[in-house]
């Protein structure tokens, strides 16, 4: 199968971030009507808004289609996965099972995350609201004509946060999904991809193609020479990250000698060093 079936779905991604900005939509087209001429007023309404039912329900609704969507992609390519593998019946039987186990908890709590993080846009953009209305008041600006402007600028004080949240969540919850279904079935060790374009961060590109332990995962920027406070953090598990973690099932998924992380570092192994150090590490791949 192509490695690139284990990364996130763009379209999930997509329909993510829409659902998030038709419920910022939601709430600039209930305050327009209103004429509020007090910006005060836009944040005590955009206050009560993200304290409301509506905004709640919203909220819970969008984590689970998110969640939910990438629970059955995610699937899809573990059963594709079982066909060519030799656990490919353990896998089918994991898969079968998982829900009512700790996967089905995992997912649980996936969704309530996202969900927090969604009740948290509304207080996000207050803040910026009221850094706004402080600084053109300093500058004495009309309290009407502040009111004015920020109408018109509530979409675009969200966005930026919006996508934020619509590829980094995606992300984290697909390595997140991964790592549940493979440590489950005693796949300990994947092959970190990056997305192949002119885009991914100079620190993960020294990474691609490169063997990593699920309980040792690296600190890209630190391997780079760069200052960050991030620190360690799977494929994926970074913001705005475009990675993904594709499960070691055999060892001939990967060419050797290859590239292994291990404490903190990179090198070279043959076949049979990575099969001592992964064995070393807690538990040789099984199915390799």
């Amino acid at each position: 199968m192509k490695f690139d079936a284990w990364s996130p779905s763009s379209r999930i991604e997509a329909n993510y971030r829409l659902a998030l900005k038709a419920m910022m939509d939601e709430f600039v087209s209930v305050l327009k009507p209103l004429n509020v001429t007090d910006p005060l007023q836009i944040l005590a309404a955009l206050r009560d808004f993200y304290n409301g039912n509506f905004y709640r329900q919203a909220a819970y609704a969008a984590a689970s289609r998110m969640i939910t969507g990438l629970y059955v992609e995610n699937a899809r390519t573990w059963r594709e996965a079982a066909r060519q593998s030799t656990k490919g019946r353990t896998i089918y039987l994991s898969i079968q099972r998982e829900l009512q186990g700790p996967l089905g908890m995992r997912i649980q709590a996936l969704i309530d995350r996202n969900a927090e993080l969604i009740r948290s846009l509304p207080d996000s953009m207050a803040k910026q609201v009221a850094a706004f209305v402080n600084e053109e008041t300093i500058k004495g600006r009309r309290a009407s004509a502040i009111a004015e402007d920020l109408t018109g600028q509530l979409p675009d004080v969200s966005e930026s946060r919006i996508n934020l949240i619509a590829r980094t969540e995606t992300s984290k919850a697909s390595t997140a999904l991964t790592r549940a279904r493979a440590e489950d079935l005693g796949l300990d060790w994947y092959v970190w991809r990056t997305s192949k374009d002119a885009r991914v961060r100079g620190s993960h590109r020294l990474l691609d193609r490169v063997l990593v332990s699920w309980i040792d995962p690296p600190s890209p920027e630190a391997l780079a020479g760069i200052k960050s406070s991030l620190g360690n953090y799977s494929a994926g598990d970074a913001p705005n990250c475009r990675c993904y973690p594709e499960p070691l099932l055999r060892l001939d998924q990967v060419k050797f000698p290859c590239r292994v992380y291990r404490s903190g570092s990179i090198e070279y192994m043959t076949r049979a060093e990575f099969a001592r150090t992964a064995s070393l590490a807690g538990g040789m791949n099984k199915a390799a």
